[in-house]
């Protein structure tokens, strides 16, 4: 099995995080969305996973090498691939197109999922959908009589189908997925500008191709600052049954209200930290208070009170214990004075 990541997209709704990290490299409960991505991914395929492809826009050198180990240490051999242009999302795909052949995971790299489902052999192709209450919001499938999906419809005034097209896509032979990316590319089959995924699910529907659905238990968005602490949240609620806290902990007149994540070294005193909590490794809290909030690495916050927040990477905040919300990116340092 291989999976293919498309994450070449600059994240303009998570800035100021995403000024300094892809966003598919922020940390969700003590680790990145992507790891998250495909760990969850490799679980659902039921087999071995030879080949994550990564598709990313000019990164830099370490985040490449971050994205290759992370490959590495789930067995698989990694690839990196760029999208140079934002042309569409058959358009990302197509910049992969060396590995587009035998079975293939598809999996966008702005959202998590957690599945009950396993791949089998006897299918020929797979999308992930979750029932939603509103489906207008969404693009959804459509079904036949057979429960297979016939078609899609972007964001449905009427009622079609209330199963939302979540982003991630298996192809037992996904060379045929890549001939009908290059029919788009070479027909200049655009739409607003771009190179549309669906336009290649249509063709292959229509030369026959069965897809099923691959529901899901949970779908989880991490588009914006108050998705991604949201997402945090149910991450650390599922995976509760994990020890999250570090052994190194530094804890002195501190309180943990778990579920929380907290990562290597971190220290705190007299601090109520959670539920809902990420911190990571290397960080310092004096007198805070703090859920429902991410805090990324080497970060000192002192007399803050914090809700539905999320702090960068480097960040010194010096507050004066008054409840804030805050999106805080890295290498600021913020001191509220007293009147």
């Amino acid at each position: 099995m291989k999976i293919v990541i498309p994450m070449a997209g600059i994240g303009k709704r998570m800035r100021p995080h995403t000024l300094t990290i892809p966003k598919p490299l922020l940390p969700i409960a003590g680790k990145p969305i992507v790891q998250r991505l495909v760990e969850e991914i490799s679980r659902v395929c039921g087999e071995k996973v030879t080949e994550i492809g990564f598709i990313i826009g000019d990164f830099g050198e370490e985040v490449e090498r971050n994205l290759l180990n992370l490959a590495e240490d789930l067995g698989a051999t990694g690839r990196i691939f760029y999208q140079k242009e934002a042309l569409g999302t058959a358009h990302a795909i197509h910049c992969a197109k060396d590995m587009l052949d035998g079975k293939t995971i598809i999996g966008f790299a702005d959202t998590l999922f957690k599945a009950e489902f396993k791949i089998s052999d006897d299918q020929e192709s797979v999308i992930w959908v979750k029932k939603v209450e509103d489906p207008s919001a969404f693009g959804v499938v459509k079904l036949d009589d057979n429960s297979k999906i016939q078609g899609f419809v972007e964001k449905p005034e009427e009622f079609v189908s209330d199963l939302a097209i979540i982003g991630i896509y298996y192809f037992q032979k996904a060379e045929n997925l890549r001939d009908e990316i290059q029919y788009l590319m070479d027909n200049k089959v655009i739409k607003g500008g771009e190179y549309q995924l669906t336009d290649a699910l249509i063709n292959l529907i229509a030369k026959g191709t069965k897809f099923e659905c691959g529901q899901v238990t949970e779908w989880l968005d991490c588009g914006n600052k108050d998705a991604t602490v949201y997402s945090n949240q149910r991450i650390l609620e599922l995976t509760s049954d994990e020890n999250l806290i570090s052994n190194n902990l530094t804890a002195k007149n501190s309180t943990i209200i778990e579920p929380c994540y907290i990562g290597e070294n971190v220290s705190l005193s007299d601090c109520t930290i959670g539920p809902h909590v990420s911190i990571g490794s290397n960080s310092q809290l004096n007198n805070c208070q703090v859920e429902n909030s991410i805090i990324q690495t080497n970060s000192e916050l002192n007399n803050v009170n914090l809700r539905n927040s999320m702090i960068g990477n480097h960040v010194s905040i010096k507050g004066e214990n008054k409840l804030n919300e805050l999106s805080v990116g890295d290498y600021n340092t913020i001191n509220v004075l007293e009147d």
